[in-house]
């Protein structure tokens, strides 16, 4: 059974930091994109950052630029999203997507399977 679980999201104070991790089960991440998209209450799903199968290329939201992060790691078929200098519009619940053709796109109808979600909480 294919499926996708994120973890690491909970509750910081502006500026904090969080991993947000996203495993993989019963396929493999190595040689598909990887989406993180965020829902905020009342707001429409938004993409936050994508790594791209072929070369690893990585692409962010503008308001993430220079604080978030996406990387895999292929041994744990795990792929990551850094998120530092965290501020309160990034409250949201963040959800990872797998794009098995393996490129990245912004919208979310073009993934093929994703996560339950985990929420961040930035609050002072």
């Amino acid at each position: 059974q294919m499926q996708l679980v994120e973890s690491g999201g909970g509750s910081v104070r502006p500026g904090g930091s969080l991993t947000l991790s996203c495993a993989a089960s019963g396929f493999i991440l190595e040689d598909k994109a990887i989406g993180w998209f965020r829902q905020a209450p009342g707001k429409e799903r938004e993409g936050v950052s994508c790594i791209d199968a072929s070369d690893d290329s990585t692409s962010y939201q503008d308001s993430v630029k220079g604080r978030f992060t996406i990387s895999r790691d292929n041994r744990k078929n795990t792929v990551y999203l850094q998120v530092n200098s965290l501020k309160p519009e990034d409250t949201a619940v963040y959800y990872c997507a797998v794009q098995i053709v393996g490129y990245c796109s912004e919208y979310g109808a073009d993934y093929d399977y994703w996560g339950q979600g985990t929420q961040v909480t930035v609050s002072s």
